[in-house]
This record gives C-alpha cells, sequence and structure tokens, in this order.
C-alpha cells in the first residue's frame, strides 16, 4: 500500500480548473517530485493533497483512508502525519513568537505538550536539524534564511509526521545554504522514513532530489 495515493484529484477556483485529474502515487522513504512551470498546478495539488483546501474532484488515499469523505473532525487526527513546509521561511512563521515556540506550537495544539520535557524536546527538534538550541530564543527575522528554513523543518517534525509537503522549499535560499538544507531533508529521511512530495520548478534541483519526478503544465500530468 502506498503511503499516499491520488487518484484523478480536481481543484477549481470559481470557474478555473487549476489541477484536471492529476493521478500519482508515493512510497514510504521516497521523494516524488511535481516539476513545471509557475502556474501549472503543482502548488494547488499540494495544498488539496493536505485537503486546504478541499478538492472538487477525486481522492486522495494517505496511510489506506481516503481523505476527501472524510468530516473536518475526522482529519483532525490525521493532520499531524501530514505536515507542509513552504517557500517563505519568514512567512511560515509568526514573527511575534519566538523559535521554540514556534516549534512547540503543535504538540500544545495536539494536547501532546508536556511542561518538564517539551523544553527539551524543542531542543532536541532544533539540534536534529542542525541549529543550536539557544535558537530557539530567537524571533525568525533574528535567523538567516537558511536557519529559519530549518527552524520550519523542526516544526513539522515536531507532530512525528509520515509525510512532509515540500513546497519549493529552497527556491528562496541561496545556493550554498540550498544545498546544506536538502542534505538535511535527505538525512531526515533515511533516519526517519519520511515520505516527500516536492513541488519545484528547478529542473536541476529536482534531478539531484527526487527519486521520481512528475511533469505538469496547465494543470495535467503531462510525463510520469
Amino acid at each position: 500500500m502506498p503511503l499516499l495515493d491520488v487518484r484523478d484529484l480536481v481543484v477549481r477556483y470559481g470557474n478555473v480548473t487549476a489541477v484536471d485529474r492529476v493521478s500519482f502515487a508515493l512510497e514510504a522513504g521516497e521523494t516524488l517530485a511535481l516539476n513545471g512551470p509557475s502556474g501549472c498546478g503543482k502548488s494547488s495539488t499540494a495544498l488539496a493533497v493536505l485537503q486546504l483546501p478541499r478538492p472538487a474532484a477525486g481522492e486522495v488515499h494517505f496511510e489506506g483512508r481516503e481523505l476527501t469523505s472524510l468530516t473536518e473532525s475526522e482529519l483532525r487526527p490525521l493532520r499531524p502525519r501530514m505536515q507542509p513546509v513552504f517557500q517563505d521561511p519568514y512567512g511560515s512563521l509568526s514573527p511575534r513568537h519566538r523559535i521554540r515556540d514556534a516549534v512547540a506550537e503543535p504538540l500544545k495544539v495536539q494536547g501532546r505538550w508536556d511542561p518538564e520535557g517539551g523544553p527539551a524536546r524543542v531542543a532536541e527538534l532544533l539540534t536534529r536539524v542542525g541549529l543550536d538550541p539557544s535558537h530557539g530564543d530567537r524571533h525568525p527575522h533574528e535567523l538567516s534564511g537558511g536557519q529559519c528554513q530549518r527552524a520550519g523543518v523542526a516544526r513539522a517534525l515536531a507532530s512525528d509526521p509520515r509525510l512532509l509537503v515540500l513546497d519549493e522549499p529552497v527556491s528562496a535560499l541561496d545556493p550554498s545554504v540550498r544545498a546544506g538544507v536538502l542534505n538535511l531533508l535527505a538525512d531526515l529521511q533515511d533516519e526517519l522514513g519520511l515520505g516527500y512530495l516536492f513541488i519545484c520548478h528547478d529542473r536541476s534541483v529536482v534531478r539531484h532530489f527526487a527519486d521520481r519526478v512528475i511533469e505538469m503544465r496547465d494543470g495535467r500530468v503531462t510525463s510520469p
């Protein structure tokens, strides 16, 4: 059974069809890239996989469960296992919160925060993504782009996910920093067995990082 199995996915915004009957499957421990020009439907596909928003048609099977037919309350316990990492490392974290609070937030929202062990868990997550625990005392604007994106990855890992939806996670970073973040993601995948749905328009990055590539254009898959 694939970790993720998407069948004939359709996403519409009003009268515009952004994703038109897209299908693919992703195994645990695999990186599947959606590649194509801006506006081709890559990010809309990724968000629909996360049920943000709900697709207009099609099916999304995650760990054997079909998500589109579930109510929001039925989806809630599954959401921690599917986590996004977005393109803008600063925009994905609240500028008002310290990094430690941003990383702790998923644990608190999910009712898993332990006042005694929680700070150690946050420090562990920061260390795992290559940050010093002291970075937790800073606000996002006090970190570099690469450090901030690593903090975003730590925040995603706090939920113990099985799937990361990586929406252009390195396109805003300098090339040298980009390589470090990609190496981090590869190491985490090897260590944790994560599945990656990797959204990227840069073919050179895709060739380096992905196990398989699906090309998209005008909302459709042009080559599996």
